[in-house]
């Protein structure tokens, strides 16, 4: 089997990384071989899957696809909500979206060698309730207003509070764009983009760009 970044590598990150994020829907017939070309040219740490779709059987087909990608290059592939799939599927974690309330649950199902992270909005309550339950790492965001939710956005103050006072990761995740990156890289682990390239007419050339600007 392939050597995947393990929970240390991820909680070990000194300088800021990548964490791609899956579009909603794929297309099995292309979305692997841009994946690889992705993942080939820009260096990446965390790739999730976060499928829109409620098919167990679609899940586990791009699962399958986007893991023999992921992991011929060491890179660690975790699936949104689907805690389940994980062990079934060959996976490195899973990625919660409910703040902390079910980290304890997961990281007791899954084991210590599974990564387990948390989206706990712009919320330090529920950030430091998700690490004190075993999250390997926790996102905030957005980070800038994008015109979704109820406008509440991750500041700047909290990255830096936590980058100061908390040792599980942050995740920077919501809204990134060149400048937000460069004002958060000195105080934010990882950068979680997503819908910041999909919608771009070359999705590689706009994830080195944003890459770029945490140089």
């Amino acid at each position: 089997m392939t050597n995947t970044p393990s929970t240390d590598d991820i909680a070990d990150a000194i300088a800021p990384q990548l964490y791609l994020i899956s579009p909603p829907q794929i297309e099995l017939s292309t979305f692997p071989a841009l994946l690889g070309q992705m993942l080939d040219e820009v260096d990446v740490a965390c790739f999730r899957l976060a499928l829109a779709s409620s098919d167990d059987d679609a899940i586990a087909r791009a699962a399958d696809a986007c893991r023999e990608v992921c992991h011929a290059r060491d890179v660690a592939i975790v699936i949104e909500h689907h805690l389940l799939m994980v062990d079934k599927l060959g996976l490195d974690g899973v990625h919660l979206t409910d703040g902390a309330r079910t980290i304890r649950h997961a990281c007791k199902e899954l084991g210590d060698d599974a990564i387990v992270g948390s989206n706990c909005a712009a919320s330090r309550h529920d950030g430091l309730n998700a690490a004190e339950g075993g999250a390997d790492y926790v996102c905030f965001g957005p980070c800038r207003d994008t015109g979704l939710g109820d406008g509440t956005l991750a500041e700047p103050d909290l990255f830096q509070w936590w980058s100061e006072m908390i040792e599980v990761p942050c995740v920077a995740e919501g809204g990134l764009d060149a400048g937000t990156i460069r004002a958060l890289a000195p105080i934010s682990d990882f950068f979680a983009i997503g819908a910041e390239v999909w919608d771009a007419e070359n999705p590689t050339e706009a994830l080195k760009a944003l890459h770029g600007a945490m140089i």
